[in-house]
């Protein structure tokens, strides 16, 4: 029997990658879900990449409440902490609670594995946790930078990632133990799905192959594949020197006229109604106040020129990640297959 690695969240789009990820290297996995009827579907989606017959389990476990943590963590050596909660337009109480349960479950996490002297936690945040306040600023950018979580510019989503990593780490601070810390950062994660049912972040590819998009709006995303980004997880997971440490996992800078292009190009048929017109800025800025709610969690990257840095990874995990034009061309034709665009 291999070593035993928690997996949060294992219906979500980067918690199966990662389970497929390790599974292939020999461990056995736990997984939390939040109910068991989410159970066969894991089972479906990690199924069509590897076999996990004998070596997958299931715990019932959410970041709102303590229950089930505890068990989650039995005899487990690593654990990935991958689940978060995804919040679009959210203001007010439904911010506040975004926030609480991104912080809350990061430090159930913790004292759950701490208390059963799990060896290390790798747990996921965001580029957006490690940037300058306007993405419009210059510059290249490392892990030794925080974001501002008291900036009043930031979306909901941000913050909580902000505050849910700050939080962490200032538990670290004040424990005296042998669990280990380590955090990944990644950009936009693209690359193929396992299951329609958890496409994470990769449902503006599918609306630029389904035509849905009339135009690109001015955008550059840092792409990591979400291969990838399993695999700096793993990578996390066991170097020595990756322990107390934040790794930047934010792939190649791509303008999203760029992905259309690559997309368009690299499609054929299909790619005919991918849209290459760039979109005016004061075009987006106005369909995000007047009919799509989702372009005003953008429209602060328009024009953006701030780049990160993943020397880091490079150097201390040896993290190689793909071409972010083959992360896009392989999203999109994932996405075709399972008729999701």
């Amino acid at each position: 029997m291999g070593e035993l690695v928690l997996v949060t969240g294992g219906s979500g789009y980067i918690a199966g990658w990662c389970i497929v990820e390790l599974l292939e290297r020999g461990y056995d996995v736990r997984t939390t879900v939040r109910g068991q009827d989410k159970e066969a579907a894991v089972i479906s989606a990690v199924s069509t990449a590897v076999d996990p017959t004998g070596r997958l389990s299931f715990v019932i476990a959410d970041l709102t409440s303590d229950e089930g943590w505890d068990a989650a963590v039995k005899d487990v050596d690593y654990v990935l902490h991958i689940a978060s909660p995804l919040g679009r337009n959210v203001a007010g109480a439904d911010a506040d609670a975004l926030i609480d349960a991104a912080r809350g479950g990061a430090l159930r996490v913790l004292r759950a594995a701490t208390a059963a002297g799990v060896k290390r936690v790798v747990l996921t945040s965001a580029a957006n946790a490690s940037s300058p306040a306007a993405y419009t600023a210059d510059g290249i950018t490392d892990e030794t930078l925080w974001t501002d979580p008291d900036d009043p510019t930031l979306i909901p989503y941000r913050r909580s990632k902000t505050l849910a990593e700050r939080a962490a780490w200032d538990f670290m601070a004040g424990y005296d133990g042998p669990t280990e810390l380590t955090t990944i950062l990644p950009g936009a994660v693209f690359g193929p799905i396992l299951a329609t049912s958890a496409t994470g972040s990769v449902d503006i590819v599918a609306r630029m192959v389904g035509g849905k998009l009339p135009g690109v709006p001015r955008i550059g995303l840092e792409i990591v594949d979400v291969r990838d980004l399993a695999d700096i997880h793993i990578r996390a997971m066991t170097e020595p020197a990756a322990a107390g440490e934040r790794f930047l996992a934010t792939g190649e800078f791509m303008w999203m006229r760029d992905m259309a292009r690559t997309l368009r190009e690299g499609l054929g048929a299909r790619g005919k109604q991918v849209s290459t017109r760039q979109l005016p800025d004061f075009a987006v800025k106005l369909a995000a106040r007047l009919s799509d709610a989702d372009l005003g969690e953008v429209t602060p990257a328009l024009g953006r020129r701030n780049r990160h840095s993943t020397d880091k990874a490079k150097r201390i995990l040896g993290w190689t990640p793909r071409p972010a034009g083959r992360a896009v061309l392989d999203c999109a034709n994932s996405l075709i297959a399972h008729d999701a665009a």
